[in-house]
């Protein structure tokens, strides 16, 4: 049976339960339980803590997980990532006080306050900085005006509470981080974990694309195939009007405006857009 680790609460675990679900997966139901059997689909998932999970997968407990990539990285565990997820994106900061410093060179000798020390050690010693780096749980933005470091290293969304306690961002994001499916370094990729990634990539394409279907006439078949060309290449049927056709084709999510405009404009007509809820292509 495969196991496979859940984030067990927040805004990664929702969305980590949603995927799984939309892969043909069983969940759970009452957030109590951190153990839950999919005898269907021979899977066996454990909800734990995001920070922890790369570490059951590294020691080999678990075969699989989901989590941050920064979770990942900054846990050091003999762990790697194998897809992407699509959801959870954060990127990665330094910040500090506006006459600190305005680069990150400027970090040197500094005390830096992180709840990711791994990760900002290994990117203070590729860029060749040598600064004290200061392990704190939780929201670390106060750090500097507490006199407790220099400058911080945190995750950054809009950057609003960061002015608050009147610091700026310095120098490019340390990482772009998101979701993650994560394995253990060093073993190949069993059956079900392939399985497991193919349903998963599913849900990752439909999510990313809909279906659009139209009606046009035959002379404007290879114009609308040009604006909707699909993954590989349309479908095209007769209708029982000789001078038209139907359409159906693949199209992006985010472009799904600007395309029926352009078929409108070209003379396609009854254009309908349905959603994909799961797909293998």
């Amino acid at each position: 049976m495969l196991r496979v680790a859940v984030p067990n609460k927040g805004s990664l675990s929702e969305a980590s339960v949603e995927m799984l679900k939309e892969a043909g997966y069983r969940q759970r139901y009452d957030l109590r339980d951190l153990i839950l059997q999919d005898l269907e689909n021979d899977i066996e998932f454990y909800f734990l803590r995001p920070r922890d999970i790369a570490v059951y997968v590294g020691s080999g407990q678990l075969d699989a997980g989901i989590t941050g990539r920064d979770l990942l990285l900054d846990s050091a565990a003999p762990a790697h990532e194998i897809l992407p997820l699509g959801f959870g994106g954060s990127t990665f900061r330094y910040a500090t006080t506006p006459e600190r410093t305005k680069d990150i060179s400027g970090l040197a000798g500094l005390r830096i306050a992180t709840s990711y020390p791994v990760l900002v050690a290994k990117h203070l010693a590729t860029n060749g900085i040598q600064a004290k780096v200061v392990r704190l749980d939780g929201a670390v933005e106060g750090a500097v005006r507490l006199g407790v470091a220099d400058a911080i290293a945190d995750v950054v969304s809009t950057g609003t509470t960061l002015r608050q306690a009147g610091l700026e961002l310095i120098g490019e994001p340390i990482l772009l981080s998101e979701a993650v499916l994560i394995m253990r370094d060093g073993v190949e990729r069993s059956s079900a974990i392939e399985l497991l990634i193919r349903r998963v990539q599913g849900v990752i394409i439909a999510r990313q694309y809909v279906l659009m279907d139209y009606d046009v006439r035959q002379e404007l078949v290879s114009a609308a195939c040009h604006i909707t060309p699909g993954i590989e290449s349309p479908t095209v049927s007769p209708l029982h009007d000789s001078g038209w056709a139907a359409v159906r084709a693949m199209v992006l999510r985010k472009e799904t405006n600007r395309v029926m405009d352009e078929l409108w404009d070209l003379g396609a007509r009854g254009i309908l857009v349905t959603d994909i809820h799961a797909c293998r292509l």
